[in-house]
C-alpha cells in the first residue's frame, strides 16, 4: 500500500509554468464542467424541482458521499437541462473554461443516454452546433464531443448510437464512450454497440477500473476493444493486466481529485498514477468534472507537483494528453509546434 505522504513545497516558478503552459484535455464532461450556479439557474427559469431549496443547499447537495451519490447529483444537475438552449448555453460555457485554463485542445463528453430522452435528434444537434460555433468564435481553443452511454441506462445504447452517428455525420462528434455507474453494468452489455460503433469509423473510449476492479478493465480492452481508458487506476490490482497494458500503451484518462473526492483513492495519500507510470504505462491528467470537485486542470497538476512530480514529468505528461488525442498527425504537429515555442522560453 503507498504510504502518507508530506505535500511538497512548490517554487513559484513551477506554478507559473503550469498555470501558463499550452495544455490538452482527453477525459471531462461537459456537464461536470458546468457550475452549480449554472445548474441552479437553469432550475429555477425551468421550474425544475432541485433535492434542495436554496442555492447554498444545493452546493452542499454537491460535497460528494460516495460514487453511487455523485451519480445522484449528477442525474440531479443533468434535470436541470430542459431546452436546447441550455445545452448550447453550457457548451459555449465549456470552451470559455478552457480557454481560461490555457487548455487549447479538448475532446469532452456528453451524457447523451439522458439527452436523447428529452429531445428530438435534430434539435438538439442544432444546438449543439450553435454552442460549439459560438465557444470557437468567442474563445481560442478547439473543442471536440465524444457522447457517453450511461451504464445504468443499458437500453439507451442503441439510440445512443444512431444519435451520435447523426452528429458525426454533421462533424459534431468524434466518437463513443460509455460511463456512470460500473458496479452490476460490466462492458460487455455494450460489445454489439462497441462493434457497430468502430464499423461506423467512430473513435471509442471507455471508464473502467475506477469503481470496479481489473476485470472491468478486461472487458474494456478485450469486450470494447477500447482505445483509451477512463481512470483505469484498479489495473494495478493486476499484474497481468498491467503487463499487457504495458505492450499495448493504451492511454489511461487519469483524473487525481476525482478520485480523491469519490474515495476511490484515500486523501492522505498519495495518487497511484505514480505507480502507474514507474510500471511503464502510458498516463495522462484530466480535470474529470471539475466544476463538481471544485478543481481544474491546472490544479490536478499542482496536485501531482505536491507530491513530488518534477517540471519534466508533469510536461511530459501533457505531451502524452496531446499524443493520445484523436487529432491526426497534421493537427497534432500545428500543436507540437506552438508547445516547443513555450518549452524554449521557459527555458531560457
Amino acid at each position: 500500500m503507498p504510504q502518507s505522504y508530506a505535500a511538497t513545497t512548490i517554487s513559484p516558478d513551477l506554478v507559473h509554468r503550469l498555470r501558463t503552459m499550452p495544455k490538452a484535455e482527453i477525459h471531462v464532461h461537459v456537464e461536470g464542467a458546468t457550475d452549480a450556479e449554472t445548474f441552479y439557474e437553469m432550475a429555477q427559469r425551468n421550474q425544475v424541482n432541485l433535492p434542495a431549496e436554496s442555492l447554498n443547499e444545493w452546493k452542499s447537495f454537491f460535497e460528494f458521499r460516495n460514487f453511487p451519490h455523485f451519480i445522484q447529483v449528477y442525474a440531479a444537475a443533468v434535470q436541470c437541462l430542459q431546452t436546447p438552449e441550455d445545452y448550447a448555453l453550457m457548451i459555449e460555457r465549456l470552451y470559455k473554461r478552457q480557454a481560461e485554463e490555457n487548455i487549447l485542445y479538448t475532446e469532452a463528453f456528453l451524457s447523451a443516454s439522458f439527452l436523447i430522452q428529452k429531445f428530438q435528434d435534430e434539435e438538439i444537434l442544432d444546438a449543439i452546433a450553435a454552442g460549439r460555433a459560438a465557444g470557437e468564435a468567442n474563445y481560442h481553443c478547439q473543442v471536440n464531443l465524444i457522447p457517453d452511454i450511461a451504464r445504468e441506462i443499458p437500453d439507451s445504447q442503441h439510440r445512443v448510437l444512431e444519435f451520435v452517428i447523426k452528429g458525426k455525420e454533421r462533424g459534431l462528434f468524434i466518437g463513443l464512450g460509455v460511463g456512470g455507474l460500473e458496479v452490476g453494468y460490466p462492458p460487455e452489455l455494450f460489445t454489439e454497440t462497441y462493434a457497430e460503433a468502430q464499423r461506423q469509423g467512430l473513435r471509442i473510449v471507455a471508464h473502467a477500473g475506477e469503481a470496479v476492479g481489473s476485470e472491468s478493465i478486461w472487458g474494456a480492452v478485450n469486450a470494447l476493444n477500447a482505445e483509451r481508458i477512463g481512470h483505469g487506476i484498479r489495473c494495478l490490482d493486476d499484474p497481468e493486466l498491467v503487463e499487457v497494458l504495458r505492450q499495448r500503451q493504451i492511454p489511461f484518462e487519469v483524473s487525481p481529485s476525482s478520485n480523491y473526492c469519490l474515495g476511490v483513492v484515500q486523501r492522505d495519500q498519495p495518487h497511484p498514477i505514480r505507480h502507474m507510470m514507474n510500471a511503464g504505462l502510458y498516463c495522462t491528467v484530466n480535470s474529470d468534472d471539475p466544476a463538481m470537485f471544485s478543481t481544474s486542470l491546472t490544479h490536478e497538476y499542482l496536485t501531482l507537483a505536491e507530491q513530488g512530480f518534477s517540471w519534466e514529468e508533469l510536461w511530459q505528461l501533457n505531451l502524452n494528453t496531446l499524443e493520445a488525442t484523436f487529432l491526426s498527425d497534421v493537427e497534432k504537429d500545428k500543436y507540437r509546434i506552438e508547445w516547443e515555442k513555450f518549452v524554449q522560453t521557459v527555458s531560457e
